[in-house]
């Protein structure tokens, strides 16, 4: 009995595997200068130049104004961001989401050096 091998080779979309979308963002928070008076951030900042802004760089599956306000809230939150953060800084960030997860952990890293070898003072999780 003949057999169509044609057939046998359609699949339904529906069970094809997935891609995710690439979703995952770098964000940037300017945080307020009362932040120099923890001494854990100054070690982290022995490079830091006066006159230059605090900041707390980060990565998220979500929007980075959710994200910002749910460390405002203490949600999952970063305690220099919870207590000292000010406001996003999109113009540091945005050209480079969304991005697909692994290039986010390393544009994450790879942007707080960028900032602190312009003298920023940077947190990092």
């Amino acid at each position: 009995m003949p057999v169509c091998r044609k057939a046998a080779w359609r699949i339904p979309h529906s069970e094809l595997p997935r891609r995710p979308k690439p979703h995952y963002h770098v964000y940037v928070v300017l945080l307020g200068d009362e932040v120099w008076n923890s001494a854990r951030f100054r070690r982290a900042n022995p490079d830091y130049q006066l006159g230059q802004p605090f900041l707390y760089v980060g990565m998220t599956g979500l929007d980075p104004d959710i994200r910002f306000d749910k460390h405002k809230a203490g949600i999952q939150a970063n305690t220099f961001v919870r207590d000292y953060g000010v406001r996003l800084l999109p113009h540091l960030y945005e050209a480079y989401n969304p991005m697909a997860y692994d290039a986010a952990k390393a544009m994450e890293v790879e942007l707080g050096i960028a900032l602190r070898k312009k003298g920023f003072g940077v947190w990092q999780a």
